[in-house]
């Protein structure tokens, strides 16, 4: 679909910003700048941000940037938020209340200028990239800073490959982390991001505390159920099935989220499977009604072991990606093996 043309609200705002926009990008000194050489600046996907003025006006791209920034208690600084698969982290729901979404996919690059940001994050470069909202370059041209999750370019992570891109190296929580320290800093509260990390922390050694779930096989469905995306190795169920100490059904799989047929499912035969309970409305079997649904009228999985005992365990679209509700998905999952007696 071609883009529309820019109204002209945007089109005022971008000329306002390239009049007032230093002429370096981010990360870059002027010539003869001495100040500009020592700020220090966090290296992102790449890009250098500079740890100068907090911004003022943020615009998260991602669901999963949006509530690490209110977490954060930054609510007062975010003026809009897009793509959404969950309702809200709970905790977060007074915080989110005030705060514009400008969609619920993917805004368009106008309708981010006309919230006036002065920068933008993101959780993945495919929100924030070519073929997404805009890349970071066309942002930073009318100077707004930019910033992607760290675990979506994490060594290892080739989002080139095709769909959700593939891993050659396990991601980890000191990943997500690590983003929760990134933020809190660009935004001048390193204190309040070292808290949030020691409460993750926490929970997960609080969730995970004498679980054994050894030779318990688990397979994640996000959705779709013509050609379903099933977690491969390495992203956020990779953390959360190590965590627990289980195996996942699909663990020679290096893709992020590869379709397997279901034949193949039938054939690994997984012990318990978790489902994906989205509220968006993108694609087949969203919800994780719609799943259990699918999976006992289908012939090829009604005789699923997991399907036939009833050992399903359901999470958040956001607890399946690399985000801090990663860890919710270590506690769900925890509990609910103890819960189908698969686990101490």
């Amino acid at each position: 679909m071609l883009r529309t043309a820019p109204s002209p609200a945007p089109a005022l705002l971008a000329l306002s910003l390239l009049a007032t926009a230093c002429g370096a990008a981010p990360g870059e000194v002027g010539d003869g700048s001495e100040a500009a050489a020592s700020t220090p600046a966090i290296d992102n996907c790449g890009y250098e941000i500079p740890l100068g003025s907090p911004p003022e006006r943020v615009v998260s791209l991602n669901q999963g940037t949006t509530e690490i920034l209110l977490s954060l208690g930054l609510e007062d600084r975010v003026v809009g938020t897009a793509t959404w698969t969950d309702p809200i982290m709970a905790g977060l729901e007074e915080a989110n209340s005030g705060i514009p979404r400008l969609a619920d996919n993917n805004p368009s690059f106008e309708a981010v200028l006309e919230a006036e940001p002065d920068f933008v994050t993101a959780s993945f470069e495919s929100t924030l990239g070519t073929g997404g909202v805009a890349t970071r370059e066309q942002f930073e041209e009318l100077g707004v800073g930019t910033y992607v999750s760290p675990s979506d370019c994490a060594a290892g992570k080739d989002n080139d490959s095709g769909g959700d891109g593939s891993r050659s190296e396990a991601l980890t929580l000191d990943t997500v982390y690590g983003e929760v320290r990134d933020l809190a800093r660009i935004f001048g509260v390193a204190e309040r991001g070292e808290e949030l990390v020691a409460e993750l922390e926490q929970r997960v050694e609080a969730a995970t505390d004498g679980l054994d779930a050894t030779d318990v096989t688990v397979m994640y469905w996000f959705a779709n159920s013509e050609s379903p995306y099933l977690a491969g190795c390495c992203g956020a169920p990779g953390i959360i099935t190590r965590a627990v100490g289980a195996e996942n059904a699909f663990d020679d799989t290096h893709d992020e989220w590869p379709q397997i047929n279901w034949e193949t499912v039938a054939d690994r035969d997984p012990d318990v499977i978790v489902l994906g309970d989205l509220t968006r409305d993108s694609q087949t079997a969203e919800t994780a009604q719609a799943k259990t649904g699918f999976l006992e009228d289908n012939p090829a999985t009604a005789e699923l072991t997991a399907v036939r005992e009833g050992r399903y365990v359901l999470l958040s679209g956001q607890a399946m990606n690399p985000t801090i509700r990663t860890v919710e998905g270590i506690e769900i999952v925890a509990a609910g093996l103890r819960d189908l007696g698969l686990a101490q």
